[in-house]
């Protein structure tokens, strides 16, 4: 089995969109009759969810005329919350062909289905023409991929001159006191994951050509999450739609391992906002 292909099995859920309708329903939700909002449980598959989209969303100012790709795009969540916000034109991209179809039917179902588009395919080959967008986004993406150069200089690639790259990622600790404890959500083993230090994020995506303007440490208000969201569970049971149901059986082992990893400084979350040179290529 090849590395990609490992890659999707790790993510893929069989009978995924049958069971968030189900988890819907659970919850007293008619899927003939949903909205964005009644999809948050399951849309944001990152570390504080759809609070962390928002936030962001603040700080990239997408416009209605933007056209915007979500690298890693999942089940569409941050595509549908950005088109529903701002009314841009938002296509997702994602290795996982299940989450690529799961998320068109998502997105028709809120009647969004005219403004979002998704496909499967590579982040290291988007196929997309240069300077096709206008806001490039990624959150919780770059953890599967080694070849950072090769990821971002794609993204840059595809902005258009003085376009917005907008990501909030997890990242290696700047000084790891020791390796991941295993398994995360985006690996389950070592060599799945491949993790950049803030540090050397930085001076990759300055080599993209890609100028910071806004960086922040969010690894405080996620650890909070995590908290908040393990002593839940633990109270309560997993709810009817949750993350849990993209992760698997493993989702609470992956969860706790997360908040380890970020007490013990092994990783850390970082949100970011870049901007392509207008005079770049």
């Amino acid at each position: 089995m090849n590395f990609t292909q490992s890659i999707v099995d790790h993510y893929a859920q069989e009978g995924l969109t049958e069971r968030i309708l189900a988890g819907l329903r659970e919850l007293g939700k008619d899927p003939e009759r949903l909205s964005v909002q009644d999809l948050a449980p399951v849309d944001g598959f990152h570390l504080r969810g759809r609070a962390a989209t928002e936030e962001l969303a603040g700080w990239a100012e997408v416009r209605a005329e933007d056209r915007l790709l979500d690298v890693g795009s999942g089940l569409g969540g941050t595509c549908r919350y950005l088109a529903s916000r701002t009314g841009c034109r938002a296509v997702g991209l994602d290795l996982t062909e299940d989450y690529c179809r799961t998320a068109q039917e998502l997105s028709a179902r809120v009647g969004l289905g005219e403004r979002t588009s998704f496909r499967a395919g590579s982040a290291l080959d988007l196929p997309f023409e240069d300077g096709e967008f206008d806001v490039v986004w990624t959150e919780h993406v770059q953890m599967n991929v080694a070849d950072k150069q090769g990821f971002y200089d794609e993204v840059a690639r595809v902005l258009k001159p003085g376009g917005t790259f907008a990501f909030h990622d997890v990242l290696a600790g700047e000084e790891s006191p020791g390796p991941v404890h295993f398994p995360v959500p985006w690996a389950q083993e070592a060599h799945m994951s491949y993790l950049f230090t803030p540090g050397a994020l930085r001076e990759t995506l300055r080599e993209a050509g890609l100028v910071e303007m806004r960086w922040e440490d969010k690894s405080a208000p996620s650890i909070d999450f995590l908290r908040s969201a393990l002593e839940r569970t633990q109270a309560q049971g997993p709810p009817p739609l949750g993350l849990h149901l993209l992760m698997g059986p493993t989702a609470a082992d992956k969860f706790r391992n997360v908040l380890r990893n970020l007490t013990e400084g092994r990783v850390a979350v970082v949100q970011g906002l870049m901007r392509k040179s207008s005079g770049a290529l």
